[in-house]
């Protein structure tokens, strides 16, 4: 790796596209998995970079990096617990987290997205094109769910859940801005929205939370969502237009990542 990283960074996270290892005392760095090219850790980078001018509570971003065949980005160390793992120590505070998720996307829904950022429509096309274990019906479904996408100019994170939220001492900082996009926030919820629907916890989760997932899952979306529109308008109907197409990136993830 470049300069600053040791031969043997440790390793602080790991994800289902990357891993987190220590790069300096101040930053670390995000490594994806050797399947990815350089250009999935530029697109990243990019748009990490673009946020910046915004004031958006995201991690500053450094530089794209190799090491050992694996590409990566830079980022300034922010130390804090996810959203996720708040619940996970302290289960009480279940809905607070829900609450707590839709103040945070109406703030990011709050801010125009630079222009340099992809198009929400356009990631969504591709989606679809990947969502291959979709059923004839529900390839319809999404199409025309799709064509219902107005072309927004909001910043939308695409992939906007508790595990990408950091609780720090200057507040939450949100991460993993791999699917940002410029685009139309009720399209962002509405993935969200597929996530409460469909998402699984990680491997390793305490027991308790998949129950308690399994058992308030319904009451967290609607809480969820409840706050979301209390903020910044919107209705449930709106967002069932687009869950058809917005569960194309479910479909895609699980085709485009075997292991």
């Amino acid at each position: 790796m470049n300069a600053g990283v040791s031969d043997h960074p440790e390793k602080i996270a790991k994800g289902g596209t990357s891993d987190l290892f220590v790069f300096d005392q101040n930053r670390v760095v995000k490594l994806l998995h050797p399947r990815f090219p350089r250009s999935n850790a530029q697109l990243e980078f990019e748009i990490t970079s673009a946020l910046a001018a915004t004031g958006i509570p995201a991690p500053a971003v450094f530089e794209v990096v190799e090491r050992d065949g694996r590409f990566g980005i830079v980022f300034e160390r922010v130390d804090g617990v996810s959203l996720l793992q708040l619940v996970e120590r302290k289960p009480w505070k279940l809905f607070y987290a829900a609450r707590l998720l839709a103040e945070l996307h109406a703030q990011v829904h709050q801010y125009t997205a630079p222009k340099t950022l992809p198009s929400q429509r356009q990631q969504l096309e591709r989606w679809l094109a990947n969502a291959l274990d979709f059923t004839v019906d529900q390839r319809r479904a999404a199409e025309a769910s799709l064509l219902l996408v107005p072309q927004g100019t909001a910043i939308c994170h695409g992939d906007f859940h508790p595990g990408n939220i950091l609780l720090t001492r200057r507040g939450p900082v949100i991460i993993d801005w791999s699917t940002g996009t410029q685009g139309d926030p009720l399209v962002d919820v509405a993935r969200t929205a597929a996530l409460f629907e469909e998402a699984n916890l990680p491997p390793g989760s305490p027991w308790y939370m998949r129950l308690l997932l399994a058992l308030a899952r319904r009451l967290l979306y609607r809480a969820y969502l409840d706050r979301y529109f209390r903020l910044r308008g919107g209705t449930r109907e709106e967002i069932l237009r687009f869950l058809p197409v917005q569960r194309a990136a479910t479909s895609a993830w699980r085709c485009t990542h075997p292991d």
